[in-house]
This record gives C-alpha cells, sequence and structure tokens, in this order.
C-alpha cells in the first residue's frame, strides 16, 4: 500500500478497538513466565552448551600472546573461540568496532575469546584461566580534552547535515538586548535493561538459526551473514520477547556471534549472555555530550537569534550525537546556527539509546529555555508559548502536519497548579524541604519506514498476523492485535499475533519511536489487502464490503469469515511505503513536562514528588499501554537528571561502575504518582493509522524539568548532570 495522500475516513476510525485501553495480549504468558525469552528456548535447543565471553583488560592496543592451555584443560570445556580460530570476519554495517577483537583492541571489555563448556559454571571458570598478555598503547578517553579536535561528521539520513546556518546568527545575537552564552554537559549512560544481551545458536549444515533479543530483525540478519560471509537466506532470526532494549539491542552484539562462532566450533548449540559488566563495556551506550547555546531575545521576549552547538564522541568510523536536532525545530528565531562535532574516544561504541539526540539535547536547551525567561522576569510556559512556530523554522515553506505545542503547555499548566509557582527561586518551604516546580516543552519527530505483514484468516473465523516487528515491553503484540481487529471486524480474541521471526515479512523494528505507528499502518496494509481477496471470492465489490461482527456484508448479504475462508484459508500480504509526505510536512511529536521537587536544605537531598506529562501525538492507539510507555519514560528521565552516570577512569579508559549496584537508576521509592494526558489529536498525514509514537516523546524534556524544578526550589542552577548533592551544598540558601 503505498501512502501519498492524507488519510481519509478508514476502518481505523471505527474506534472500536482502537484507541481502547486494552490489557496486554501477552501479559499472562509473561506474568506465569511462559514467554520464553532468549536464553530461555530449552524445547527447541535441549542440548545447548553454555559460552562465557572474555573481555579486554585494556581499552587500546593489542594482545600480545594469549595462553588458552588451562582453559582447555579444565573440565567440561568443548570449544574456545578466538580471533585465531574464528576465520574471517567482516564488520557489519551497525557496528563500529569488530564484535570479537584480536590481536588489536579498540575499546576496554572488547570481546576476545568464547569459552564454551558443558555448563555455565564451567565455562565461567575456565574462562578465568584464560591468560592475556597485552601490549598497551596511547588512548583518548576524555571528551573535554579531545573536544578541540573534534570534526564535522559526515551526513546521515537520520542525523541530517552536521551543520545549518539561517540568517546572521552572529550579528543579531550580538544586538539582542537580552543575551544567555551557557555550556551544558550531559555524561555517558548506559542501557540497564533487566534481560541481558543473550542468545542461543544452532546450525543445520550451512543454516544457522539464532534465537536472540534483538529490536531490529532485518537489520540483525544482515549484519550476522556479513560478518560470517554467508548469504541472508542462510540466517534465521527469532526474538518474540524482548527484555527490554531502549536503543541498546538496535544492532547485534557479541553474544549473537560468538553463540553462532561457538556452535560452529563445537557442533553442538551454543548460549550466551553478556555479564553485566561486558554489557556496560561492550555494548553501545548514551555519549557524553557537551552543548552550548546561546539565546538572544527582544525584551518583550521574542527570540531573535540561538544556536545551539554540540560535541560528542564515538570510535573511528563512528556517529555523533545528535543533541542539537530538535534545536532546528523547536521554536521560533529568524537567525539560526546548529553545529554538531564529533571527536575520535577509544571508548566502547557511543549510539542509540531512548530518544537519542532529543533525549540530552532537550536537557540543555530546557534549562537554557528555563534560564533565558528568567532573565527576561517572563514565566517559562509564556515564553516558550510566545516563541510558538507552525512551520520548520529553517524552511519556513514547510508546515508542521499537526504541532499542538502550546495546548499541551497551557493543559499542563493548568493540571498542575503552576499558577501556585512562586517566580523568586527559593521561596517556598515545607519543613526543612524547599520545594519548587518546574517545567520543560516535550519534543520528538515522527519518524517513518516501510512495514509488511502477513495475515491469515482460516475457517474458524480466526485471523494470524505475522510479522518480523518485536515487541521490547511496549505492547505491541496488543496494538497489532487492535489493528486487525478494527479492520476485519473481529474481536480481539479472535486474532493471533506471531513475532520477531526473519521467517516473517520485515517491519520497521522497535526503535527510534517509529515502531507503533509503522508497524500497525504495516498490519492494517495487509488486512486491507485480504479484505479485498475475500470480497472478491464473495464476488462482492471490495468498496463495498463491509467487515464487522466476524461478517462480511454487502448488498444486504451477510456472509460468516469462516465460511469465506473455506477449508483452506485464505492469505495476504502487503505492507505500507511511504509517499513524500514527511517531505513536504514536518512530522514531529510534542509535550509539555511539570515536576515539582522537594530539596532537603540541610543536605541537599531531592526527591520529586509530583510529576505531569501532556503529549500530542496522532492517534493513541491503546491509552493504557502508551501511559505505561510515558510514565517509564518519565522514570528513564529522572534517572538522567539525578543519578545515572557512567564514572569514567580517564586514565585506563572503561567505565568504573558497570554494574547494577554502582550504576543508579531509579527505584519505586524515589518515583512519585505521575499523571500523563493525551490531547485528542488525530495525524491524518502521518499514516492510515493517524498515530505517531509517544514512547521517546515522555522522556525528551524530563530531566531539564527537574533540573528547573531544583533551581526554583534552592536558586542553585546546575548545568552539568546528573544533578548530585555536591553540585547543590555550597549554594543552599541559609538554614532558618
Amino acid at each position: 500500500m503505498k501512502f501519498d495522500t492524507p488519510a481519509t475516513t478508514n476502518p481505523i476510525d471505527q474506534l472500536k478497538v482502537i484507541g481502547k485501553p486494552t490489557d496486554r495480549i501477552d501479559g499472562p504468558a509473561k506474568t506465569t513466565g511462559t514467554a520464553r525469552y532468549a536464553y530461555e528456548r530449552h524445547a527447541e535447543v535441549p542440548d545447548a552448551l553454555y559460552g562465557v565471553v572474555v573481555g579486554a583488560g585494556i581499552a587500546k592496543g593489542r594482545i600480545a600472546s594469549m595462553d588458552l592451555n588451562a582453559a582447555r584443560a579444565a573440565p567440561g570445556v568443548r570449544a574456545i573461540v578466538t580471533a585465531r580460530n574464528a576465520g574471517t570476519l567482516a564488520k557489519g554495517d551497525f557496528n563500529t568496532a569488530k564484535l570479537l577483537g584480536g590481536p588489536e583492541i579498540d575499546h576496554y571489555h572488547q570481546a576476545v575469546a568464547l569459552v564454551v563448556a558443558d555448563t555455565f559454571e564451567q565455562a565461567r571458570a575456565a574462562a578465568q584461566l584464560v591468560r592475556i598478555d597485552y601490549t598497551r598503547a596511547p588512548g583518548r578517553f576524555d571528551l573535554a580534552a579531545e573536544r578541540g579536535a573534534a570534526q564535522l561528521p559526515e551526513p546521515t539520513p537520520f542525523a541530517g547535515p552536521p551543520e545549518t546556518k539561517t540568517g546572521d546568527f552572529s550579528g543579531a545575537f550580538a544586538a539582542a538586548p537580552v543575551q544567555l552564552d551557557a555550556t551544558y554537559t550531559t555524561p555517558d549512560e548506559s542501557h540497564a535493561m533487566m534481560e541481558p544481551h543473550a542468545s542461543i545458536a544452532q546450525w543445520h549444515g550451512d543454516k544457522l538459526t539464532i534465537w536472540t533479543s534483538n529490536q531490529m530483525i532485518a537489520w540483525g540478519v544482515g549484519d550476522v551473514a556479513k560478518t560470517l560471509g554467508i548469504p541472508k537466506a542462510n540466517v534465521r532470526l527469532v526474538s518474540p520477547f524482548v527484555g527490554g532494549g531502549f536503543g541498546g539491542k538496535l544492532f547485534v552484539r557479541a553474544d549473537a556471534l560468538l553463540a553462532a562462532l561457538g556452535a560452529r566450533e563445537a557442533k553442538r548449540p551454543v548460549k550466551v549472555a553478556l555479564q553485566r559488566p561486558l554489557m556496560m563495556n561492550n555494548t553501545t551506550h548514551r555519549p557524553a555530550t557537551i552543548q552550548r547555546i546561546r539565546i538572544g531575545a527582544t525584551r518583550d521576549g521574542k527570540i531573535t537569534a540561538i544556536a545551539h552547538e554540540g560535541w560528542s564522541g564515538d570510535l573511528p568510523g563512528g556517529q555523533a550525537e545528535t543533541a542539537v536536532n530538535q534545536t532546528r525545530l523547536l521554536y521560533a528565531g529568524a537567525n539560526r546556527l546548529t553545529t554538531t562535532r564529533l571527536a575520535v574516544l577509544d571508548l566502547p561504541e557511543g549510539n542509540a539509546m531512548r530518544a537519542p539526540g532529543e533525549a540530552p539535547g532537550m536537557m540543555a536547551l530546557e534549562i537554557a529555555m528555563d534560564e533565558m525567561a528568567h532573565k527576561l522576569g517572563l514565566d517559562p510556559v509564556e515564553f516558550r508559548v510566545r516563541n510558538d512556530t507552525q512551520v520548520d523554522p529553517e524552511k519556513p515553506e514547510r508546515p508542521y502536519s499537526q504541532r499542538r505545542l502550546i495546548e499541551c503547555l497551557r493543559t499542563g499548566a493548568e493540571r498542575f497548579g503552576w499558577n501556585r509557582r512562586i517566580a523568586t527561586p527559593a521561596q517556598q518551604r515545607d519543613g526543612r524541604w524547599l520545594v519548587g516546580m518546574g517545567m520543560a516543552a516535550a519534543f520528538r519527530n515522527n519518524l517513518l519506514t516501510k512495514s509488511a505483514a502477513r495475515v491469515r484468516l482460516d475457517s474458524r473465523g480466526i485471523v494470524t498476523v505475522e510479522t518480523d516487528m518485536t515487541d521490547i515491553g511496549t505492547g505491541t503484540y496488543t496494538i497489532i492485535a487492535q489493528t486487525a481487529a478494527e479492520t476485519m471486524g473481529v474481536p480481539l480474541d479472535k486474532v493471533q499475533v506471531r513475532l520477531g521471526d526473519s521467517a516473517y515479512p520485515v517491519s520497521a523494528g522497535s526503535g527510534g519511536q517509529w515502531g507503533a505507528n509503522n508497524s500497525t499502518a504495516g498490519v492494517y496494509a495487509a488486512c486491507m489487502k485480504l479484505r479485498e481477496a475475500i470480497a472478491q471470492k464473495l464476488g462482492m465489490a471490495a468498496t463495498d464490503a463491509q467487515f464487522s461482527n466476524r461478517m462480511v456484508h454487502a448488498g444486504g448479504r451477510p456472509v460468516p469469515l469462516a465460511e469465506a475462508a473455506g477449508a483452506n484459508g485464505l492469505v495476504a500480504e502487503d505492507g505500507i511505503e511511504y509517499g513524500d509526505l514527511d517531505k513536504k510536512y514536518q512530522q514531529s511529536t510534542f509535550g509539555a513536562h511539570f515536576v515539582e521537587v522537594g530539596v532537603d536544605a540541610v543536605t541537599g537531598e531531592i526527591r520529586v514528588r509530583r510529576m505531569l506529562a501532556v503529549c500530542a501525538a496522532g492517534r493513541i492507539l491503546n491509552p493504557k499501554s502508551a501511559r505505561s510507555q510515558v510514565i517509564g519514560a518519565m522514570t528513564m528521565g529522572v534517572g538522567g537528571a539525578l543519578m545515572e552516570e557512567l564514572a569514567l577512569d580517564k586514565r585506563h579508559g572503561f567505565f568504573v561502575n558497570h554494574d547494577l549496584a554502582g550504576y543508579e537508576v531509579p527505584v519505586h521509592a524515589d518515583i512519585p504518582h505521575q499523571d500523563v494526558i493525551f490531547l485528542d489529536e488525530t495525524d491524518p498525514i502521518s499514516s492510515p493509522m493517524k498515530a505517531k509514537g509517544v514512547g521517546e516523546l515522555g522522556m525528551c524534556g524530563v530531566a531539564a524539568a527537574v533540573a528547573n524544578a531544583v533551581y526554583n526550589a534552592t536558586g542553585v542552577r546546575v548545568r552539568d548532570y546528573p544533578i548530585t548533592l555536591d553540585k547543590l551544598l555550597e549554594g543552599l540558601p541559609p538554614v532558618a
């Protein structure tokens, strides 16, 4: 199905199933433990061996020697894989460093060996017997020290150009009566999903099956095939359940490759789960940023000049964190400058982590907007309202498909009781607590990508959907079932959904907030094709056929769907492909975050007391799971504001706190009741579903709202995340 004109009335608009707060259909399997994750495919692979990965003990240099004798002689050991016996390995399209290192080492904990044994305990014990001597080389580990050598990266479809200029920023900024020039930093952050990167690999001749934890099946198939030098047709990836991804599982990692190599070497299936330290030092992470923001405005609060410059680092051949990109779109202003620079660092790969670009970018931009509002003596909500725009500020001829930021801001302010906020900092107390309110806008682009599905109707009237789309805990099973039920006119319990298998049609995959809208649009396209097949079989005009209550109606003649399917059933396959609507219109999602904090006047301890998110993100397909996505994102935003930081050893190039004891994330006690409001909105320019994404929008801006609330409570402006006690204590007001 080609989607190149705005959607009109279609079967989704019935809203009999779509748009209802629906329990997740995969919930019973997950809560009873019958949902099998990558490491748990015991029925399919009952005789699997266990592999344990050995990570490099240096960040830069070479392996001088590797002694495997003691490990080979250890009990239960069946095979050891290193770069010496792995054969020729290419580098996948989505990997910056090789997944198996040696003799050259690219980063700390880079996988350099896999020890395979009968049991996990035997493999782990033997892995500790591997003796490696290294020749160290100097490394570059400090972004601030490498900032001056950073270069403009190559443009990419996702990131866009590394630099944009509109008007005369320098002249307008110099002439602006009110100016802000501030620098902000965000730290390296780690994915901390509950399920580790895990895989089981099995060979049947030259055919390879990998049960893995992966968000993007087709990408993974391509990278495994390229790395091993085998045809894509010989690779099958299976990932029906993913225990958290957040971008860290967009790409196959060392667990999948080494499981495949170990299985080939041992001639038995092999299962591998990365240890937590290797997850944090050997997979992707959110890279640290340095961001300089300059804003010039008139005294009545109209922005005349805005610049956002960002620096981040990655391995050679890596990509920059696109922290400046939202500033190209979010606020009006005739004179503009954005620049992204990339430094070469010898750290583990920096790459996608929930809402890459906007998440760290909004952490800086929305504090800068708060600072500017304070300079102007304007309410922060009003300052943003005055600088709203209904067109792309860099391309004024390009309007937004929908932009209801002002409504989000004002709705949130009213619901949160923003009018009770005292603008002067450090004026409100509740016992020993300094109390403050903060807010920030939310913004995340709506990305379109083609997605396909196969739909079957059987003689029982059951509709089965097959697509390689993944569910990373986001409720994908349910919204796909809702889409099929709505389109085919059947109850939800008459729909079966099969996901996460490369044997199925290629979908959008889960990432970038694009999964829900695109994957359901692909299912809708396949269902519409199935409707055509049913109508054709019954001699009905497809445009006249009505599907409801498990029946198809045309010309007053109702036919049960089960009867229409016949003994052999019917099957249809189609997908959604987009025209150029996203070129003609800027498609984005918007929101507003409001936060109240308490800060202990003596210790500086911060407690989040209230949170509210207001979101405008097109049609909400399932308000229940969408709310869950947003409150999870808000929680992650609190972590980014107050806790999350990979502590970098700048001498030796590794993240010190590489476990869940030292890498802090919010727990239940840290999070108060959270409110979420979805504006009633549809966007017919986005897709036939008239939906957009929401899972990452809920995070963008949260950390800044917390930071702004801390400033309002204490009068201390922190520009370096996370906001820890040491950054507050000296500036706290005197204790009365």
